[in-house]
Order: structure tokens, then C-alpha cells, then sequence
């Protein structure tokens, strides 16, 4: 299961209400995530040495990069 489709619908939801600072921190978490090679069953088998993660621990991930 991917999880990025809430996060990004949850990105779109934030910039509606006005909150780009938050919106930017989701999408860049988000890209930063995939950049790293940090994914989801779905991508990592269609990527070279990417690193597995459950839908959880994707999630987790991308709550660690938006404390960066």
C-alpha cells in the first residue's frame, strides 16, 4: 500500500486552508522521501537499490524529514 495519495490530497487540503508553509513541508518531505529511495512496495520494486518500507514506516519517514 502507498500512502502518498492521502498525503498528497492532504497537502492540497493544507494549501485550501491558506497553509502553504505546512503544504510545503509535506510535499518536500514527500520528495525528499523518494529522492532517498524511501518507498513503498510499489515503487521500490521499480527502483534500483531503493529501500523498502512499510506503509507506517513511510510515513514515519516523511514526519522525519519535515523536521529537517
Amino acid at each position: 500500500v502507498n500512502p502518498s495519495s492521502l498525503i498528497l490530497s492532504a497537502e492540497m487540503m493544507l494549501r485550501h486552508l491558506g497553509w502553504d508553509e505546512a503544504a510545503e513541508k509535506v510535499i518536500n518531505a514527500l520528495e525528499k522521501c523518494i529522492s532517498n529511495q524511501f518507498v513503498t512496495y510499489d515503487f521500490a520494486r521499480m527502483m534500483e537499490n531503493a529501500t523498502q518500507l512499510s506503509c507506517s514506516e513511510f510515513g514515519n519517514k516523511i514526519i522525519e524529514y519535515m523536521d529537517d
